[in-house]
């Protein structure tokens, strides 16, 4: 069996045992591609390598400048082949089994405050030329501020999690988990407004037509409208809103979605179960918000910080 073969087994028993999205598989064959290339070019293969071979993997990818967080994920891929190879015989030995990786940066995220996502939120509901459209584009980014959806969770949302004027919304994320999350009344009420777009359509079509299964729709393979349809749609309203196009992503909204709650006085608990984080210590990087109000509470309740007033 070749390494291709090999790689194509494991992403396929990520996606049937694990239920791996299709960007962490497609993650994994990159990342375990460039693994099976350079072990070709040193004149070895999957069955001969050891832990010294996959040790200076990484320390060729260290030189070519990629960061920590890239090699982390490298690894971590070429750890989890080498265990499933082991499980299904293919080898006697894991030699990535005791590796440990070079962790991951603990950069805070960027994000916005209010008046930028303000702006954002204008633009996008006068951007556009066609009336459909400009609805459209406010349900998008109305509902991402209010929920903090990732991007391919946002755009790849059924119809049917719409329909009912829903105080919740269920996603589905990483991994196949569903999770609720509450629906602001602005986003409810751009939401409402896309819909009764969506239905006008439908009702004009010809008949046969097949409605449409997503929120988004698009005459592209997905069927829906793709990230990096979206990506550039977010820059375009940055730049029609007057906020510097570098520093808005849509992970930025996402971000923002997460501090300005954390600012708010929400739970971390709660905010870890609406952006759908596995792991709590995800969502502590959040905590950065904290500072600037922790300090605001003692200089204004403290009695000595009062006193010095």
């Amino acid at each position: 069996m070749t390494m291709g073969h090999r790689i194509e087994a494991f992403l396929e028993a990520q996606a049937a045992e694990l239920g791996a999205a299709r960007n962490t598989r497609l993650a994994y064959a990159r990342d375990l591609r460039s693994f099976a290339d350079w072990l070709e070019r040193r004149g070895s293969d999957f069955d001969r390598a050891a832990q010294g071979d996959i040790e200076a993997y990484l320390v060729d990818c260290d030189a070519q400048g990629l960061s920590r967080a890239t090699r982390a994920r490298r690894l971590s891929a070429i750890r989890q082949l080498y265990r499933f190879a082991f499980e299904e015989g293919w080898r006697e030995s894991n030699p990535a089994i005791t590796m440990k990786g070079p962790g991951r940066d603990r950069r805070l995220p960027g994000t916005l405050d209010h008046d930028e996502v303000d702006r954002l939120l204008t633009a996008a509901r006068g951007t556009a030329r066609a009336e459909a459209d400009r609805l459209r584009n406010t349900c998008l980014m109305e509902l991402l501020y209010a929920t903090g959806m990732r991007v391919s969770e946002l755009v790849s949302l059924p119809l049917s999690a719409a329909r009912g004027d829903p105080q919740m919304l269920l996603v589905r994320g990483k991994g196949g988990r569903e999770r609720l999350i509450p629906l602001s009344a602005p986003a409810r009420r751009a939401l409402a407004d896309w819909l009764a777009v969506l239905d006008a359509r439908n009702d004009a079509a010809p008949a046969g037509t097949v409605a449409p299964r997503f929120l988004f729709p698009s005459h592209g393979a997905a069927g829906h409208l793709t990230r990096h349809r979206f990506y550039v749609m977010v820059k375009e309203f940055a730049v029609a809103g007057g906020v510097s196009p570098g520093k808005v992503t849509p992970h930025t909204l996402r971000h923002a979605f997460a501090t300005h709650l954390l600012a708010g006085g929400a739970d971390l608990r709660a905010i870890q179960t609406m952006l759908g984080h596995a792991d709590l210590s995800t969502t502590e990087i959040y905590t950065h918000v904290l500072d600037a109000r922790l300090n605001a509470l003692v200089l204004e309740h403290h009695p000595l910080a009062r006193k010095g007033e």
